[in-house]
C-alpha cells in the first residue's frame, strides 16, 4: 500500500468488553445506544458490512460486505484516549495511568500555584460543563484556576478566555505537565478555555499535554522508515508531537473531514491518521445520544467522498479508541468497549475478521501495508486484507 488513512470515531465502541466489571461498565454498548435514535442514520457503513461485525446484532447486515471488518479488544489496562491510541499504535499498557478520585495532592498542588502565581479551585473529579457552572463565578472574580479531573488519568485545567488567555493557559498547562511525572504521571494535562456569561460556554480552544509514549510506536517507524506521518486532529497531542512529518490540528470534525479531504488530494506515501473528537467530548460525556447519532450520520455521508478520492493501492481503516456510551447514566466517563475495525480500499478483501485480541493488531497490519519494520505484541491482519 501506498497510503493509509486510520480514521479514529473517538469512543465509538461496539459492546462492553469481558472485563468491563472491573471498570464499572456493563451493559454499555456506544454504538447501540446511537442506533436507538431517530436522528441515527448511516446507511454506507451499513451496507459496507458494520452489521456484520461480531455482537452488532442490532443493525441490519448484508450478503455483499464491501469492508474487511473486526472487533477489538483492548490489553491495556485502560479505557482513555492515550491508552486506547497508543494501544492503535502498537503500545500495550499492562498497567494503568494513575487516576485521583480524591484529588491531587498538596506536593502537587502547592508547586503549582507557586509556579503560575494563582489559587486553585475545585481539584475533585467533575463534569466539565458543571465545573464551570459551579466554579466559574469564583474563578472570575478571584482569577484562581479551576482544576479537576475525572476517572480517566486527567488534570484538567478550566480557565475563562478574559480571565486567563488561551495562550497563558497553555503556559499553565506546560508548568502542570513537567510537575505531574512518576507515580503523579497522568496521561494527559488538559486546557479547557471557555467564554461567556454564567453558565458559560466551553470553547474550542482546548488543548492536550499527554505524557510521551514510553517506547517506540507505529508512528516513529513510519517516520524512520522515511514515510510521512500526517497528524490530523488531536493526534499531535495525545502522542506528545512525537512520531509525525506533518501536523494538521481542527476545530472538530467537520472541519477534521474536509481536511482530511484536502490531504487525499495530494500525492503523500505513509500514514495520515486522523482522530474525530467530537464524538466523544460533545456528545459521549455530555449524554447526548442524538448529538452522537447525528454526527456518526455526519461522518457515513461524508464517507464516500474519500473513498472516491482512493488510488490502487490505498486503503482506509476506521476505528475507535474506547466506548463513552451516551446513555449510559451510571457516571458520565468513558466506557471499556470492543471497538470496531473497517478496511476499505480497491484491493481489501471483504473478510470477517471475528473478533481478535489487541488493538495493536491495527499497528501491526498498517505497518506491514506499508512495508514498514515494527515490532508490536500486535499480530498482522495484513495478509487476509490484500
Amino acid at each position: 500500500m501506498k497510503r493509509v488513512f486510520l480514521i479514529v470515531l473517538d469512543s465509538c465502541g461496539v459492546g462492553y468488553e469481558p472485563d468491563a466489571a472491573d471498570f464499572g461498565d456493563v451493559g454499555a454498548n456506544t454504538l447501540h445506544t446511537c442506533s436507538q435514535s431517530p436522528k441515527f442514520a448511516m446507511p454506507n457503513l451499513i451496507s459496507m458490512g458494520l452489521g456484520n461485525l461480531d455482537g452488532v446484532d442490532y443493525l441490519p447486515k448484508t450478503d455483499q460486505p464491501q469492508a474487511a471488518l473486526a472487533r477489538l479488544q483492548e490489553l491495556s489496562r485502560g479505557k482513555d484516549t492515550t491508552i486506547g491510541h497508543w494501544e492503535i499504535a502498537g503500545l500495550v499498557s499492562p498497567q494503568p495511568l494513575p487516576t485521583f478520585p480524591h484529588g491531587f495532592p498538596e506536593e502537587i498542588l502547592k508547586p503549582f500555584s507557586e509556579q503560575t502565581g494563582r489559587g486553585v479551585l475545585c481539584n475533585l473529579p467533575y463534569s466539565g460543563t458543571e465545573v464551570i457552572k459551579d466554579y466559574g463565578r469564583e474563578h472570575v472574580k478571584t482569577g484562581a484556576l479551576i482544576v479537576y479531573t475525572s476517572a480517566d488519568s486527567v488534570f484538567q485545567i478550566a480557565a475563562h478566555e478574559s480571565i486567563v488567555p488561551p495562550e497563558q493557559l497553555y503556559e499553565y498547562c506546560r508548568i502542570a505537565r513537567k510537575l505531574l511525572t512518576g507515580k503523579y504521571g497522568v496521561g494527559r494535562v488538559i486546557a479547557r478555555p471557555f467564554e461567556g456569561e454564567w453558565p458559560y460556554t466551553r470553547t474550542s480552544r482546548r488543548h492536550d499535554f499527554s505524557l510521551e509514549p514510553p517506547a517506540k510506536t507505529m508512528l516513529d517507524a513510519i517516520v524512520e522508515a522515511g514515510q510521512d506521518m500526517i497528524a490530523v486532529g488531536k493526534i499531535h497531542d495525545i502522542f506528545a508531537g512525537r512520531g509525525m512529518t506533518e501536523v494538521t490540528y481542527t476545530s472538530g470534525n467537520t472541519d477534521g473531514l474536509a481536511k482530511t479531504l484536502q490531504i487525499a488530494d495530494r500525492g503523500f506515501t505513509g500514514l495520515c491518521f486522523v482522530n474525530l473528537v467530537d464524538f466523544d467530548m460533545l456528545y459521549g460525556h455530555r449524554r447526548n445520544p442524538d448529538g452522537y447519532a447525528q454526527a456518526l450520520h455526519e461522518f457515513d455521508s461524508w464517507l464516500p467522498q474519500l473513498l472516491a478520492k482512493l488510488g490502487e493501492d490505498d486503503c482506509v481503516m476506521i476505528t475507535a479508541d474506547h466506548g463513552c456510551d451516551p446513555g449510559y447514566l451510571k457516571h458520565t466517563d468513558h466506557t471499556r468497549e470492543y471497538i470496531p475495525m473497517i478496511a476499505l480500499g480497491k484491493k481489501i478483501k471483504p473478510v470477517n475478521l471475528g473478533t481478535r485480541a489487541g488493538f495493536c493488531d491495527i499497528a501491526a497490519t498498517v505497518t506491514e501495508l506499508l512495508g514498514v519494520p515494527y515490532q508490536t505484541p500486535g499480530k498482522s491482519f495484513a495478509a487476509e486484507l490484500v
